[in-house]
């Protein structure tokens, strides 16, 4: 069963990421390495599979450049 967009949002926040303002229907998530994740859909909607994967890259490239 796919996760939700929520579980990954929860995710991103966990890992120190931060909502960044948008016009657009998108959801822009920056953290302060630089990294930056953008997400569509409603939060109660299943993901789909390149989101997770999005997701998942970005925590991971966030733990490469911690000291």
């Amino acid at each position: 069963m796919p996760r939700k967009l929520r579980q990954l949002i929860a995710d991103l926040e966990r890992a120190g990421f931060s909502a960044v303002p948008t016009k657009s229907s998108h959801r822009k998530y920056r953290h302060a390495t630089g990294t930056t994740v953008i997400l569509s859909g409603k939060s109660g909607a299943d993901a789909h599979h390149y989101q997770e994967k999005d997701v998942q890259r970005a925590i991971a490239a966030t733990k490469e450049t911690k000291p």
